[in-house]
């Protein structure tokens, strides 16, 4: 813990200096900072080094470690780069789980080609740090195993997090591979099949009983289509959409999209298309009302507990485990009334600035990368798995149950102070 601690105040110090240095626009990685040999120039990184100690005040020897952590990372990152532009070999940063870094005040970088298959690159990461299964995460997305680094946004210099994957995922992962594998062998029997047949027709068959090809429409009905016509044109002129009746509708007020749809789900009637696009919004729009009442209710029943003398982050949680029942959620209010008090006094500090500006560097957003960490109490790995399993945005429900982020609770979300953290200057 106190190796930890020393990291997150090295890494706070580190952004406040990237920040001044930018400020003032000064280049470490270029003289005087840093010689043509890239050796640091020594006297003039020992004056920034006492001019800047005050204004954090930090002792010069402290800042100048500092100073000259960032002009490292600075001169490699430019050798990177040049690396890059002659052998198109990348150097990616790694953000490996705590217990398998080698050195915690280290970072960890690997040097691969981007049009290489990412399942390649998670095996060396898994051999060189001794890592069974891992996933790797790009601004808040898994990237797929069968497909290359560059295909999905990987770049030179870019921050991978190395994720290891739990037993559930494991065993769903094997079994959507079981699955696809199933399906794949399925299909090609079916294929196989279909040959046979086609070989075994003679042209003695009524195409009318027994159709060449058939070919359905989104409700999944079958197009009739005449034996006479053979030519792709002819077949193609009767699926392509009116492009005059597309117009019409689109001047009734619906969308593009919209009129494509309703036409081929009503086989091109006018009529009956505007009434089924009317019919599918009606749905949307009376799901969304009662979404909404849904919520309403909801947040009623939290008032009317928070008005008896509970937090609105206990309320919300013991109406979430009551599945909705006000009764329920009260009783389990009372029971656990005096272990919900504890939770809130050991809920101070899980959010840092630096916990959370390794979640922004994924591509979360700030408030629901705090609002993840509270909820998994500060653990970063954690975190972020709650947020890919719900695609970057927490629900309503999540966030009133995460706790506040001030020490001082409050009856209402919106008066939660948002915590904040210096942003790291590259």
């Amino acid at each position: 813990f106190r190796l930890l601690s020393e990291t997150m105040a090295e890494q706070n110090t580190e952004a406040k200096l990237k920040n001044q240095l930018k400020r003032e626009k000064v280049q470490l990685w270029n003289p005087p900072y840093t010689a043509a040999d890239g050796q640091p120039g020594q006297r003039h990184m020992q004056e920034l080094a006492e001019r800047y100690a005050p204004l954090l005040c930090l002792s010069a020897p402290e800042v100048g470690a500092a100073l000259e952590s960032i002009r490292a990372q600075a001169v490699k990152r430019g050798k990177g780069n040049k690396t890059f532009r002659e052998t198109n070999v990348a150097t990616v940063e790694l953000l490996l789980p705590r217990d398998s870094k080698k050195d915690p005040k280290t970072k960890d970088h690997l040097e691969t080609r981007l049009d290489v298959l990412v399942q390649e690159v998670v095996d060396r990461i898994g051999e060189e740090y001794g890592l069974k299964y891992i996933k790797l995460i790009l601004n808040g997305k898994t990237l797929c195993a069968d497909q290359r680094l560059d295909e999905q946004g990987v770049k030179n210099h870019s921050k991978m997090m190395v994720l290891k994957v739990s037993d559930a995922e494991l065993k769903q992962q094997l079994s959507e591979e079981e699955e696809k594998k199933k399906n794949q062998n399925e299909s090609i029997q079916r294929t196989q099949k279909g040959f046979q047949i086609l070989s075994e027709r003679d042209g003695s068959e009524d195409p009318d009983t027994t159709p060449f090809l058939e070919i359905a429409d989104q409700r999944g009905n079958p197009l009739k289509i005449p034996h006479t016509e053979k030519k792709v044109e002819s077949l193609y002129s009767r699926l392509c959409l009116d492009s005059e009746k597309m117009a019409q509708l689109m001047t009734l007020g619906f969308t593009e999209r919209e009129a494509r749809l309703g036409l081929r789900a009503c086989q091109g009637d006018l009529q009956e298309a505007a009434v089924h696009i009317s019919n599918q919004r009606q749905e949307r729009e009376e799901l969304q009302q009662r979404e909404r009442q849904k919520r309403s209710r909801r947040m009623e029943v939290i008032s009317t507990l928070t008005e008896l003398g509970f937090s609105r982050r206990d309320a919300a949680t013991a109406l979430h485990h009551a599945d909705g029942d006000v009764d329920k959620a009260y009783a389990i209010l009372l029971d656990s009334s005096q272990a919900a008090r504890s939770t809130n006094n050991n809920t101070e500090g899980a959010v840092s600035p630096e916990r959370v500006e390794q979640l922004l560097y994924l591509g979360f957003e700030r408030e629901v990368s705090e609002a993840a960490l509270r909820l998994t109490g500060g653990d970063v790995q954690s975190a972020t798995q709650l947020l890919l399993d719900n695609q970057g945005v927490l629900s309503p429900e999540l966030l009133s149950m995460s706790p506040p982020s001030t020490s001082s609770s409050s009856s209402s979300p919106s008066s939660e102070e948002p915590s904040t953290s210096s942003s790291s200057a590259g």
